[in-house]
């Protein structure tokens, strides 16, 4: 099939060279000509494993391209796909400014006689579809013919073109049939399973799942801070409740607290939402608040083991707000850097793929060094906190991380390393919710 993808970034480019590898052609539209360029070079903006190569092979192969022109994406287009920036206001609600923008550009270009499908693939409120609806009927010719879908994406950074290749499902809110059809075959080639619903469920299935994913690791979180006080090991107690089929393990692992570029926005937009319809959703607003504490009762850890924090030299391992990418929007490690600096430590981070984004969006201080290599960063620290779970930090061998700091204290906020091995090798490890080894048997003697 001939698609159109307006909006090149995360979900658009990716969904194109995903479309483009099963077989379609697909054309993704741009508003920012140097992204154009460097995609039509086979180069992309943003680090996501196995991108690259897809977006390479299908320039070559002459089934994916790039156009800044919306009437030269949709003119050939089947289907023609919204997948723009939906950025958070001040209230969390969502600013659909951009989505407007191109429903009214995309009504400008459609001609009588041609039949389109658009596509919502940006993660909308609920009743959107009928405002896109509106507005290109407002602004279209008279005589064109279209059907506005819903189609949520569910890709997680790091292993989007995994997610998207073998999906766990596909989401088509339409109330057409003509339309379901089309986005069944575009669909055929990835051979999952497709839920068919009208236009506000499928609207409601993506911030509902965020959401409730979000709960998971809250609740998770809040166990942490349970087992530091009763002194138990909240990774026993989540593979304990996580093997209970009804539960499930996943998203149950304890850190920091999530991050990232949809969970808080979701959450956010998902409240104002809701409040907006009359039924508050007053559980969310509890993952908020239980999601910033976890970040504050991490800095209480290291005030208690550092006392004064101020002057402190300190080593941050990660930057992104996850592994395997490049993405520090809306980071908890950012956040932490930022935390240590305000309470006058001397930060030095570093992170396989982050840095130069932090340092591009001035997210981070300029007083913050950034290393070559994680135990460079390591180098006399008086601390060492683990902020992002790259698999490169926990193949860095523990007594080379000993030498390089001056005092063997690390902060594990994200439960990388093994307690008893960092104890066998001399550490003072704080992680969380999992109690030290030596005020375990401390309380066992008394």
């Amino acid at each position: 099939m001939n698609l159109c993808i307006i909006g090149s970034g995360y979900v658009g480019l990716v969904s194109g060279a995903c479309f483009a590898e099963v077989g379609h052609h697909v054309i993704c539209v741009d508003n920012d000509p140097k992204k154009i360029a460097m995609l039509h070079a086979g180069q992309i903006p943003i680090y996501e494993p196995g991108l690259e190569d897809l977006v390479k092979r299908h320039v070559a192969s002459h089934r994916l391209t790039f156009t800044g022109s919306i009437e030269e994406g949709v003119d050939g287009a089947d289907v023609v796909f919204i997948a723009v920036p939906t950025p958070p206001r001040e209230d969390g609600s969502v600013d659909l400014s951009y989505i407007e923008k191109v429903a009214r550009e995309i009504a400008g270009v459609l001609k009588p006689g041609q039949y389109r499908v658009v596509v919502d693939k940006s993660t909308v409120p609920v009743k959107t579809g009928d405002k896109v609806t509106e507005t290109i009927h407002r602004y279209a010719k008279p005589g064109v013919e279209f059907d506005v879908v819903s189609n949520p994406e569910f890709l997680r950074e790091g292993c989007a073109v995994a997610d998207l290749m073998k999906p766990d499902r596909v989401v088509i809110g339409s109330n057409s049939d003509k339309a379901t059809n089309l986005m069944r075959k575009i669909y055929e080639p990835f051979m999952a399973p497709i839920l068919v619903t009208d236009v506000n469920s499928a609207e409601l299935i993506k911030h509902a799942a965020n959401s409730f994913l979000a709960l998971k690791i809250s609740y998770a979180n809040a166990l942490s801070a349970i087992c530091d006080a009763a002194g138990a090991d909240v990774e026993k107690v989540v593979d304990g409740i996580g093997t209970d089929k009804r539960i499930g393990r996943h998203f149950l692992n304890t850190g920091l607290g999530y991050g990232g570029s949809c969970f808080p926005k979701d959450i956010a937009a998902f409240i104002a939402i809701c409040e907006d319809m009359g039924v508050p959703f007053t559980l969310l607003k509890e993952v908020q608040k239980i999601n910033r504490l976890q970040r504050e009762r991490f800095l209480q850890k290291m005030r208690d083991a550092l006392w004064i924090l101020r002057d402190k030299k300190i080593a941050v391992w990660g930057l992104t707000f996850k592994p395997d990418t490049d993405d520090v929007r809306s980071s908890v490690a950012i956040d932490i850097v930022n935390d240590l600096v305000r309470e006058g430590a001397h930060v030095t981070a570093y992170d396989p793929k982050g840095m130069e984004k932090a340092r591009e969006f001035k997210l981070i201080p300029e007083s913050v060094k950034l290393a070559s290599s994680a135990l460079e960063a390591a180098d006399g620290a008086e601390a060492l906190v683990l902020a992002t779970e790259w698999k490169e930090f926990r193949e860095v061998p523990l007594e080379e991380i000993k030498k390089r700091l001056h005092t063997p204290l690390v902060f594990d906020g994200r439960n990388l390393f093994d307690p008893e091995a960092m104890q066998e090798q001399g550490f003072q490890y704080r992680c969380i919710g999992r109690p030290a080894k030596e005020n375990a048997r401390k309380k066992a003697s008394a």
